[in-house]
């Protein structure tokens, strides 16, 4: 979704937030260290397949996802990454790998790692590779009803994505 498109829908529902712009990064680490916001505060979207299906994983940037883990929270047979030509057309108005976390939207399931909720706001790409949106983590909550379980792994350890 683009700026435009998150802003409104977050003004609907009278949502307190902040827009930070940065200069183009790609990875979340690098959006991070522009923004001035510690990796462990700003969340990627990991787009997977959890039984066939398109879902978000969501997740600190200092940290991978573990389909292993993934796997056991979303009480399923399979989960994979997805691979960019799965999901490139369910996000016509997104940059590839700037997805925001809100599933909802898409009619996505959201997992997202119980790390993130020891913050009090959650920031995140805003549909480009220029612009993070910065809010409560329970707003975050109340507007994507997202399951919180420990799906992700730290730096140096086994990892997926």
């Amino acid at each position: 979704m683009s700026l435009t498109t998150l802003k409104h829908f977050l003004d609907s529902k009278q949502i307190k937030y902040i827009v930070i712009s940065h200069s183009v990064a790609y990875t979340a680490q690098g959006i991070a260290a522009l923004a001035h916001i510690p990796g462990k505060e700003l969340a990627k979207t990991v787009i997977v397949k959890i039984d066939g299906a398109l879902a978000m994983a969501v997740v600190p940037a200092s940290r991978h996802v573990d389909l292993a883990m993934l796997k056991s929270a979303a009480k399923a047979t399979s989960v994979e990454l997805a691979a960019e030509a799965d999901f490139k057309a369910s996000f016509p108005d997104c940059e590839t790998g700037a997805m925001p976390p809100f599933g909802n939207l898409y009619k996505m399931r959201v997992i997202a790692d119980e790390s993130l909720a020891h913050d009090k706001e959650i920031a995140f790409n805003a549909g480009s590779h220029r612009e993070l949106v910065r809010l409560a983590w329970d707003d975050f909550v109340a507007l994507v009803e997202p399951k919180i379980a420990r799906i992700s792994i730290g730096k140096g350890q086994s990892k997926a994505a």
